[in-house]
């Protein structure tokens, strides 16, 4: 038995910071963080917004994909780096809200690679045969920890939750192979210091375009295929550069990779999931397409998952 994806959602907030707006906050220009980035605009949640507001939006719409009811989930995974409070976590609030009265609890911090690591753990309870469905998000309000006066990190991060309902699927369908890994050496080149995101920039590019990469290949080859058997790619949208680093690697056209960086900056742990529930309700993805979602985040931490589409 294998797990797969039964259903995705997602949800960004209403307000739209453009690169012109941060030219209005800090020394930058539009120019500047396109060509160094490929960001041009960014979504930030109202100050009465949280985390698990975004997230519960992202999961009525999985679940309503899926078919299934709240009370019919097992376990409720969370990624972020940005919960309400320390506790209780964003996954208990959104047990409650979904009226998932039987379902464990709990969130999962890996910063952007973070969905991966939930879907990996889902994956487990799943194709053990102790869970049936497990909701896994990810979720960020990054505006609350950005210092607005650093021109380096403010113009990066955005805020959205995006969601996916795991369960079993037929033959030959769901995850097929995956790899997680962390350098905690690298952890003070990306972290947070004090209040706000800090970030080594030149520093973890160097990370990203290597490690983002090879971690695609490496779940393709494990799952027993070749880099021209890829259908659809979701990268992490950090940086598109580090995008266009791992398009090339892997070798696949432009049109098969999910970009949404220009609309909606990093996103953290629900960059990933945000970018697949769009590809999915955009028709880029169709059954039996062999799809890699790869990501690298604050840990340091990377993760990728290779899957055949499909229920």
């Amino acid at each position: 038995m294998k797990a797969g994806i039964l259903g995705t959602g997602h949800y960004v907030p209403e307000r739209v910071l453009t690169n012109k707006d941060m030219e209005e906050i800090v020394e930058t220009s539009d120019e500047w963080i396109r060509t160094r980035t490929g960001i041009e605009e960014r979504r930030i949640a109202g100050d009465h917004e949280k985390t698990s507001d975004m997230a519960y939006k992202a999961a009525e719409e999985a679940l309503k994909e899926a078919g299934i009811t709240g009370d019919q989930l097992d376990l409720i995974l969370v990624a972020t780096v940005t919960p309400d409070q320390s506790f209780p976590t964003v996954s208990c609030k959104l047990q409650e809200y979904l009226g998932a009265t039987k379902a464990a609890a709990m969130d999962v911090s890996a910063a952007c690679a973070g969905f991966m690591y939930a879907m990996i753990t889902a994956k487990q309870f799943i194709e053990s045969g102790d869970y049936q469905h497990i909701l896994i998000v990810g979720a960020e309000k990054l505006s609350k920890i950005t210092d607005w006066t650093d021109r380096n990190t403010c113009v990066l991060f955005g805020d959205g939750a995006g969601a996916a309902v795991l369960g079993p699927v037929s033959e030959g369908k769901g995850i097929l192979s995956f790899e997680l890994g962390a350098d905690g050496k690298g952890g003070k080149h990306l972290s947070q210091d004090g209040d706000f995101i800090f970030m080594n920039g030149r520093e973890v590019f160097k990370f990203a375009v290597r490690q983002m990469p090879e971690s695609a290949v490496h779940v393709v080859e494990k799952a027993g295929y070749a880099k021209a058997d890829v259908d659809y790619l979701i990268p992490h949208q950090a940086n598109i550069r580090i995008v266009e680093a791992a398009r090339q690697r892997l070798d696949i056209a432009e049109d098969r990779v999910a970009i949404n960086i220009n609309k909606y900056g990093n996103t953290s742990a629900a960059s990933i999931p945000i970018a697949l529930s769009e590809a999915a309700k955009n028709g880029k993805i169709k059954n039996d397409d062999l799809v890699v979602l790869v990501g690298f985040g604050g840990g340091l931490t990377w993760g990728a998952v290779a899957l055949r589409w499909g229920k």
